[in-house]
Formats: C-alpha cells, sequence, structure tokens
C-alpha cells in the first residue's frame, strides 16, 4: 500500500459520519482548511487564530502582514516617528476605498480604534491600545472625554498618535486583525448585528460573500482594493471542520487545497505524516498551557497550583501524544525574542508536589476535592487531559474529572470561570514577550483565571516604561518568575510546532515563518480548480 493510499485509508477510518462536504457551488479557486467555525468576524471580538485569518482578508489595518510575517504598510503608505519613539504620523494612500466604493479615512481608523477602547464593547484585546496616552483611563472608564486619548485626525488621509513611551513592537500591532478598519456607517446602523447585512463594507483584500454556518465562509476578491492586482485567488472558501479525519479526507480527495491547524492532523498519523514532502514543520511562537482558576478552592492556594505544575511529566506528553517534534516548556514565552531569557520554571518533581500539597492541607491527597478539567473538543486535547489525568492520580492520589465542550461553549466557560482547570493556549501577535505576559495582567480581558498579582503589574509597567532595552528584559523576567515560578496561575506545557498540508507544486504564496502568518492574498494554485 502506497503512502497517500495508506492515508486516506485511515482518514476514511476516524473521519466522523456527520462531517461536512463541500455544497453543489461553483468552485472556488482556493479551498482551506481553517478549523473551528468561528466564533465571530467581528474585530472586537474575534479571539482564536482561525477567526482572525479570515478578519485580516476582510480588514485591513494601517500595517498588515507579508508573506514572511513581517509587518508592511497598510492603509497607510508611510509613516514618520518622533520624539524618541513617541509620536507617530501615519499618511494614509490617496484614493483609498472601502469595497462599496465609499471613501476611506483617518476617522474610519480613528473610529475603528475608538471602538476598541470603548468600555462597552468588552473587547478582550483592549489591551493592545493601551501603549497610546490615556487609552487605558478612558477603557477604564477613568476619563470619559476620548478627546484626551493619543489619538487624533489631523486630515483626511493623516492620522497622529501619541504614545506613553516608546514601543518597539507598535507598527506591529498595528496589523493585529482587532485593529483594523471597519465600516462607522453600518456599525452604528445595525449595532451588533453589522455583519448579518449585505454587501458589508470592507477595508481588505476581499469581500465576504456568505458565510454559512457548518459549511465555509466565501471570500470574493475586493475589486477597490488598493493592492488588487497583487491578490491572487478571485474566490477562496474557508471551510470549518473540528474533526481531523474529516479535514485529512477533505485534503486527500482534492476537495481542498490547503490543512491550517495542527489539530486538525489526526494525533495517530503525525508520525507518519510529518515526513511526507506536502506536509510541513517549523517552531511556531506560540506555547500550549493550563489555566488555573484561581477564584476557585482549593485553588486560591498557590501551594496547591505549584503541586499540580511539579506533577506534570511535559516530556511523556510530547514524545507520546503530540509526536510534531514540540519542545517542553516550563515558562510561557517561547524561544526566539532577541534580547531576553525566561525563567526555568517548575521541573518534574513528583516529591515536592506531595509535600507542597501536604502542606496545603491534603496529605496523600486526603480531602481534595475533583478537579474540574475543560478543554475543547480535539482528539489531541483529549489525549492530553487524560494524561494529565493519570499523572495527578498517579503522583498525588487527586481525581480529575474531563469535561469536553465545543469550542464557543468551551470559551464561554472560560470566560466565566467555569472550570477549575483549563487547557489553553497563546499565540504570540508580536515578536516581544510583552504579547504573551500582559495577558495575566490583573485587568486583561484575555487574563480567565481570576489570578491578579500587584507586583506583577508593577513590574509589567516598569518594563514598558525602561528606558533602556536591558532593563526592560529584566522587568519582564522578573514578572515571568512569578507568573510560572512562585504563583502559578497557569502551567505551560510545551510550545507549539506548524503543521501544515499543501503541496509545493500546487500552492504558491505559503512562506515559512515563526508566526506562521499566511496572507489569503498571496496564495493561489499553479493550475485552476474544476468542479468534479
Amino acid at each position: 500500500m502506497t503512502w497517500r493510499a495508506q492515508t486516506l485509508a485511515l482518514a476514511a477510518l476516524s473521519m466522523a459520519a456527520s462531517a461536512c462536504g463541500p455544497m453543489s457551488l461553483p468552485p472556488a479557486d482556493l479551498v482551506i482548511i481553517n478549523g473551528k467555525e468561528p466564533e465571530s468576524l467581528d474585530t472586537v471580538i474575534i479571539n482564536g487564530q482561525a477567526d482572525g485569518r479570515i478578519v485580516s482578508s476582510l480588514f485591513e489595518g494601517l500595517t498588515r502582514r507579508n508573506g514572511a510575517g513581517e509587518t508592511e504598510p497598510g492603509l497607510a503608505k508611510r509613516w514618520s516617528i518622533r520624539e524618541d519613539g513617541r509620536e507617530y504620523r501615519f499618511y494614509l494612500r490617496e484614493g483609498l476605498r472601502w469595497s462599496d466604493g465609499s471613501a476611506l479615512t483617518a476617522e474610519d481608523i480613528l473610529y475603528s480604534w475608538r471602538r476598541v477602547l470603548e468600555p462597552a464593547s468588552a473587547c478582550e484585546y483592549s489591551g493592545i491600545l493601551y501603549c497610546v496616552r490615556r487609552a487605558k483611563a478612558f477603557h477604564r472608564g477613568e476619563i470619559t472625554d476620548f478627546g484626551e486619548v493619543g489619538l487624533r485626525v489631523e486630515s483626511p488621509l493623516t492620522l497622529a498618535v501619541s504614545l506613553n513611551q516608546s514601543t518597539p513592537y507598535f507598527l506591529d500591532i498595528c496589523a493585529f486583525p482587532t485593529l483594523a478598519a471597519v465600516p462607522k456607517k453600518l456599525i452604528e446602523r445595525h449595532g451588533d448585528r453589522w455583519l448579518l447585512q449585505s454587501g458589508v463594507p470592507v477595508s481588505g483584500a476581499y469581500t465576504l460573500d456568505f458565510w454559512r454556518l457548518n459549511d465555509r465562509v466565501r471570500l470574493a476578491k475586493n475589486l477597490n482594493y488598493w493592492d488588487r492586482g497583487n491578490v491572487v485567488s478571485e474566490v477562496v472558501d474557508i471551510l470549518p471542520t473540528s474533526h481531523p479525519g474529516a479535514a485529512l479526507n477533505l485534503y486527500e480527495t482534492g476537495a481542498a487545497d490547503i490543512i491550517w491547524d495542527r489539530e486538525l492532523i489526526p494525533t495517530e498519523l503525525v508520525r507518519i505524516l510529518r515526513h511526507r514532502p506536502d506536509f510541513h514543520t517549523a517552531d511556531f511562537f506560540g506555547t500550549y498551557f493550563l489555566r488555573i482558576n484561581t477564584d476557585e478552592a482549593p485553588f486560591q492556594d498557590p501551594r496547591v497550583r505549584r503541586a499540580l505544575a511539579l506533577s506534570i511529566r511535559r516530556q511523556r506528553i510530547v514524545e507520546k501524544i503530540t509526536g510534531a517534534g514540540e519542545r517542553i516548556a516550563r515558562h510561557l514565552v517561547p524561544p526566539g525574542v532577541s534580547g531576553y531569557e525566561s525563567p526555568e520554571g517548575l521541573a518534574y518533581d513528583p516529591a515536592a508536589a506531595r509535600e507542597l500539597l501536604k502542606d496545603a492541607g491534603f496529605p496523600n491527597g486526603k480531602g481534595f476535592p475533583p478537579v474540574d478539567y475543560l478543554f475543547n473538543s480535539s482528539k489531541l486535547n483529549e489525549q492530553i487531559a487524560v494524561e494529565i489525568q493519570s499523572m495527578w492520580r498517579e503522583n498525588l492520589s487527586v481525581k480529575t474529572n474531563l469535561r469536553q465542550l465545543e469550542w464557543k461553549a468551551y470559551l464561554q466557560d472560560q470566560r466565566g470561570l467555569r472550570y477549575g482547570v483549563s487547557r489553553s493556549s497563546w499565540l504570540g501577535d508580536y515578536l516581544d514577550p510583552q504579547t504573551f505576559l500582559e495577558v495575566f495582567a490583573s485587568h486583561n480581558g484575555n487574563n480567565r483565571t481570576g489570578w491578579k498579582h500587584a507586583a506583577y503589574d508593577a513590574l509589567l509597567e516598569q518594563a514598558n516604561s525602561a528606558i533602556t532595552a536591558p532593563t526592560r528584559m529584566q522587568r519582564f523576567r522578573q514578572a515571568e518568575e512569578i507568573l510560572v515560578e512562585r504563583e502559578v496561575p497557569i502551567i505551560p506545557l510545551y510550545f507549539y510546532t506548524t503543521m501544515e498540508c499543501y503541496a509545493p507544486n500546487r500552492i504558491i504564496g505559503i512562506q515559512s515563518n515563526v508566526r506562521a502568518e499566511h496572507p489569503i492574498r498571496l496564495i493561489g494554485r499553479t493550475f485552476p480548480r474544476i468542479e468534479e
């Protein structure tokens, strides 16, 4: 049996009977399996990588990503930087248009950023703009006059931005999909239902042709996009599925061109597939970890949280389950940030874990309540959960109840702190420790642990206001020590590797990079897709 026949047979065996297949539609030029059904396509609501890929194709910001994952001019053709990196002026391109042909101006950027900061928006990524002068105060309701925030429209094509201090990653932030330009008039007219309207004006390379739940999101080339001449594919289908067998079957039969998302590769096939020329693996700027609900007994006690961490043998997880060359993680920030070195974190030490649990009042696990372990549907997440359940039972005599939910329900329970321990991950938005460590600041909407620590918050503030780069990195390291060694509201497990499926002789426009940023506008087939 050939390797292709072998993997097709295995995929068919693991495919769910309910797996979605293509509808009767004219064929798209490019078909991508993107992971879970999007939670939303609203810039202030999106939270996951799968949602962000689509939104980045629909809406663009002042800057954007190129194929190498680097930041380049987007809606802004250029910018100037003054006052030691604290003052930016962005100069928009002449003749910018929304997809409906109406003018796109600096006022649209100002509105879109204000919407992120409005407390009523409840945007979990609002903290990404805290580097802007008085943005944090406005978001927290400490001031109500938006005119005090360091954002000012100087002309229809000029936006001035004042920062609290020099922010090396600010241009990277401007490419983040949360800060993309969205249509003010439509949102003000329809509120939360604006994306349900037909013909939504977009600022990016593609328009939203339609979004059919449990079927696909279809994108069509935006003929009013400023860079439309470099958009490769006219029509792109984004297929949602959370079932690895279904994803692999669609790919192997030619119904899809690309699989994005490591969780869509059947775990039992990883060791076979990773050696194929159309399966691509690389280090990725992301971490798989566990959140601990510090509002729930007995997890308020740091000794308990440290005991749980010390009793996990990470090497067993990456060798026995993940199998794609992942490196174990004892700290949150992945390697690769220039000038930064994370603390060592907590190594596997079950004897020390038992002593900590005894000191916390649970000798040999006696009296310890069952742990409610929450994870989203995925064979990989399930296998990791079962392994950790076994480790905690063997090392601590602690019982763990596993609770699996679909993506949206899982997010709701995690946000509502309806869990004891929750499977989690974070993917860096820019190459800086801040993109990981800021998540667990007390007021960050993505924290989702209940954990608040004044010294940790203060170190992040000191890092962000530090004059020299070494001092900044030192403060970040001190903060990470609190996070992963002393307080432990999270337990890092391993650093991600990407695993993407596409045939290099059939697909163009994908470049390997540590962010796994692959703008859809640059991707296409080397020959047309035909209707089967």
